[in-house]
């Protein structure tokens, strides 16, 4: 990834396999750790930020002051704290009788915010599903708004699309910023719009589909791939100027072989088709109503899960070839730029694509952060940096 000197500190907390520190990074930060309890997420965290301490924690089990010894810095002196907590309790993807709002992960939620409490950064950044924010009648966001208020933070909260900004996906995720030192969160403006909005002179980009995200990359067909992928031409639009960073080629290109079902149902989809389309003799009983889905061209993609790895939970099928995205393909949907490498096994690697904050939209939000701690002026919108 291309590297801004960097003179802000942060800490990503639940970081996964790095999305959120991804964007932070390209936004101007340095990342000093990030604390995850799954080994292969800390795994490919380590990998792509080794200048960072990857610090597989339970955050239940460890003092807050236990960060700041480990990262050298004292009470108030962190520039951003931020995190994703996780989120099953509220996700769509969890049955609605097994929401609930006691759950244990959570809980978590409280457990970031006594690490900001005793911490004291700067700044905050807290991202959760969309339906953490209204969910139990607004439960967390009146336990986040009042504790971060008690303890001097100004707070400001939204529902964002990470289409809305650059991102090739159309992904809904509540943020929270705070600011302490009598600064005010500011919640940076899309970048993007969608192609049905009225155009003129001074109009933002579209949305950016699924093949101006992918369509450089070379095609293959299901259980082909190379451990190191060259591009298939030279980048078409500005997105593919973005996400390459300067590479020259790209890794986890390499398509998931499917079993000979899968590849037959897939094989009588056209474009757009899916799981309504199948002749009777390869229909299932039931499924996601997107299920052997085939992404088209100009489509944006919907939310890539965890389970993009499997045809039968998703609209993951190609736009050409029959097979599902690889995991270089789903990065690129969810901007990852192209020099991360995800480690572990194709279905570990998926989870943790799945679990990300895309990096394009945590750019945009650090970016904001940046400019309030500098006190400039707030940066005009731009689609990337």
């Amino acid at each position: 990834m291309r590297h801004m000197i960097a003179t802000h500190s942060a800490i990503d907390m639940f970081c996964g396999c790095g999305g959120l520190s991804a964007g932070l990074t390209l936004a101007g930060f340095r990342v000093l750790a990030g604390i995850d309890l799954e080994e292969k997420y800390i795994c490919s965290f380590e990998k792509n930020f080794p200048q960072a301490k990857a610090l597989r924690w339970d955050v239940k089990e460890r003092a807050p002051q236990q960060l700041l010894d480990e990262v050298g810095l004292a009470v108030g002196e962190l520039d951003l704290l931020a995190g994703g907590p996780p989120c099953q309790g509220f996700s769509k993807n969890v049955p609605r009788s097994q929401r609930r709002v006691d759950l244990a992960n959570n809980k978590l939620v409280s457990r970031f915010l006594a690490y900001c409490e005793h911490i004291r950064p700067k700044s905050i950044l807290m991202e959760n599903v969309a339906e953490m924010r209204n969910g139990y009648e607004r439960t967390y966001t009146e336990e986040i708004t009042s504790r971060l208020s008690e303890a001097g933070y100004k707070v400001a909260h939204a529902v964002l699309s990470a289409a809305d900004y650059g991102v090739p996906q159309r992904r809904r995720r509540a943020f929270f910023l705070a600011h302490r030192n009598g600064l005010e969160p500011r919640i940076p403006a899309p970048t993007h719009c969608s192609p049905s909005t009225d155009t003129g002179l001074f109009a933002a980009p579209k949305h950016v589909s699924v093949w101006e995200a992918i369509g450089d990359l070379p095609p293959l067909r299901h259980g082909e791939g190379q451990e190191l992928t060259e591009y298939a031409c030279a980048p078409q639009n500005e997105f593919q100027k973005w996400v390459r960073q300067g590479c020259v080629a790209t890794k986890n290109h390499v398509a998931r072989r499917l079993a000979e079902t899968q590849f037959a149902r897939l094989a009588a989809l056209a474009p757009g088709q899916g799981l309504k389309d199948l002749p009777p003799a390869l229909r299932v009983k039931g499924g996601y109503s997107g299920a052997y889905g085939r992404l088209t061209k100009d489509m944006i993609c919907a939310t890539i899960t965890r389970w993009v790895f499997h045809p039968g939970s998703g609209r993951w099928g190609h736009p050409l070839d029959t097979r599902v995205l690889t995991i270089r393909e789903a990065a690129r949907i969810q901007s990852f730029p192209d020099g991360f490498e995800f480690f572990g096994t194709y279905i570990q690697q998926a989870g943790q694509l799945g679990n990300a904050v895309p990096p394009l939209l945590a750019f945009q939000l650090g970016r904001s952060v940046l400019h309030d701690l500098r006190g400039a002026t707030h940066p005009a919108n731009q689609p990337v940096g």
